[in-house]
């Protein structure tokens, strides 16, 4: 066939379609061919989401079974103070699952003191966050942290490495500890330690997908 044309008689047209899906189901193509228009309807299967992959802004390192899970920014944000020591913010927790109602507790809290604490914070920068097309981040919990740690940190507990591009250094956690203390966790020494909330430490943040 010369270009912009068509003959008559017979003949075919060759389409190469390639991608990568991102779930499984039909995937649907329009073709449009000398002014009449059809679908081409393929079943796709897309590949299991595994620990490490890049997924919806950030690096996976929890899977809930259910399609969902956690994601890492694929790199710090900046690092800032946690909040101020004699201010008791209350109510967060150090448990998994718990970083996303921290923040916003912490963010809560944080008004009722903001001109002796001052911002930016840990929290309000992981709140203000956008990031690779998404801005529903959080400072996680310190068990979120430690899961971090081990699956796509220095842990290296499924052999990944470090792919979440983690300093060995201190990064701040959304649990308080107490009236003048926070809990955060040392990717050097791979635990959970308490520090003066007024020091500056790094900052990761996450989401839910």
């Amino acid at each position: 066939l010369n270009a912009g044309n068509f003959a008559n008689g017979a003949g075919s047209l060759s389409y190469s379609i390639s991608g990568t899906p991102n779930s499984s189901g039909t995937a649907s193509f329009a073709i449009l061919i000398g002014g009449q228009s059809c679908a081409l309807d393929v079943t796709v299967d897309a590949a299991p989401l595994a620990i490490g992959d890049t997924h919806e802004g950030g690096i996976i390192f929890y899977l809930d079974g259910n399609g969902g899970g956690l994601v890492a920014a694929p790199s710090n944000q900046t690092s800032e103070v946690w909040g101020c020591n004699g201010n008791t913010v209350g109510g967060t927790s150090t448990s998994f699952g718990t970083g996303s109602q921290n923040t916003i507790t912490i963010i809560n809290q944080f008004q009722t003191f903001l001109p002796s604490c001052g911002f930016p914070s840990a929290a309000s920068v992981c709140q203000n966050l956008s990031l690779n097309g998404y801005n529903d981040w959080f400072l996680p919990s310190i068990d979120e942290f430690s899961l971090m740690y081990d699956n796509i940190g220095p842990g290296n507990a499924l052999g990944l490495g470090n792919v979440g591009n983690f300093t060995l250094a201190g990064y701040w956690s959304s649990s308080e500890a107490n009236v003048n203390d926070a809990h955060y966790f040392s990717f050097s020494l791979g635990g959970a330690y308490l520090s003066d909330k007024s020091n500056s430490l790094r900052v990761r943040a996450i989401r839910e997908f």
